[in-house]
């Protein structure tokens, strides 16, 4: 099997599809995994064993350009893959492997895509977990409601070079000294998925307090929130906290996410990513569930409160209140942390 997959777009969509990757070369261990995905995903896909390339997409995410697929597919049609994986649901999405003149191409019934691909998919929602939704297309239609579960599939795991890892850690003058707790107050989806950063401030000054120190991962939108976390500490706490948002490359949080003992996230694709290095995980869940795209790892508590309107799946939320998120107490995640630490 040659196969080309057509790549998901947000982050813990990328690394959850490692699972579909395992699974695939644990069946066909010959195969050969190209990726098609967004420039930013190469970081992920390069600690990916299973994948051989990672091909560049250069067409944006929301675009349709019509043109612009099908030069992507007639220069891809050389490369005589016999099999494509769709992993987005939209319609263009299917239009590369379409244009290569990739005999088998399989993905869940989407946006208009009959015709499009040769193994149509009927109903996703056969399947709780977003996780098995990527990996039961590695079975057949007939076969993979028996197949697949989540107990089953492959967790992601990326790999880190310790000399590049160490390389890192120079370069922002971190050092291991002393445990380090991460901590992800972002997330791309929306206010209803972060918990308040003064929360994020009192975890991080009791563990401060303990001895331990805190790094604090995210984008440059993140900034502002990364820097109202550590600002608010004590100044001598301050002097233990890093503010790593928007300094680093996505290959630079992954290495220095993996030195971290336990991270403290939203539900965001930082969580995804230090779940597959291996970090303890403490995920905290406001309007979205951990029901659907939990961190894959043993090594977890998952966080929430109980009120009745969530989850909502709201980017913001429709009351106005954010209790879900506002009502969580930092003693849950100063617990969980220890719980994790001590088992």
């Amino acid at each position: 099997m040659k196969i080309l997959i057509i790549g998901p777009s947000w982050v813990g969509d990328m690394v959850m599809s490692q699972s579909l990757y395992s699974e695939l070369k644990h069946r066909h261990p010959q195969a050969q995994i190209d990726v098609l995905a967004p420039a930013w995903c190469k970081p992920i896909l390069e600690r990916m064993p299973e994948v051989n390339r990672a091909i560049e997409m250069p067409i944006g995410h929301g675009s349709f350009d019509l043109a612009g697929r099908w030069k992507i597919g007639r220069q891809l049609k050389s490369e005589q893959y016999s099999h494509a994986f769709v992993l987005p649901n939209s319609a263009k999405s299917a239009l590369i492997p379409l244009f290569a003149r990739i005999p088998n191409r399989i993905g869940w019934k989407g946006e208009s895509r009959y015709g499009l691909l040769t193994d149509l998919r009927p109903n996703k929602r056969d399947f709780q977990f977003y996780v098995e939704r990527f990996v039961a297309l590695a079975s057949s239609k007939a076969a993979m409601k028996q197949e697949v579960s989540i107990e089953h599939c492959p967790r992601p795991s990326l790999s880190v070079n310790p000399q590049q890892q160490q390389q890192t850690l120079s370069k922002f003058s971190l050092t291991r000294e002393s445990a380090i707790i991460g901590m992800c107050p972002g997330a791309e989806f929306g206010p209803a998925k972060r918990w308040p950063e003064q929360h994020y401030t009192s975890v991080a000054q009791q563990q401060i307090d303990s001895g331990k120190q805190v790094w604090l991962f995210g984008s440059a939108k993140d900034k502002e929130t990364t820097d109202k976390i550590r600002n608010a500490l004590t100044p001598e706490a301050q002097q233990s906290c890093f503010n790593l948002a928007g300094a680093t490359s996505l290959t630079e949080a992954l290495d220095l996410l993996a030195a971290c003992k336990t991270v403290v996230s939203n539900d965001s694709g930082l969580m995804h990513v230090s779940a597959a290095v291996g970090c303890n995980i403490v995920a905290v869940y406001g309007s979205t569930s951990p029901d659907y795209t939990p961190p894959l790892t043993d090594k977890v508590r998952i966080i929430h409160t109980d009120i009745e309107c969530r989850p909502c799946f709201k980017r913001e939320c429709p009351l106005g209140h954010l209790k879900c998120l506002v009502d969580l107490e930092p003693q849950r995640i100063i617990t969980a942390i220890e719980e994790l630490e001590n088992t």
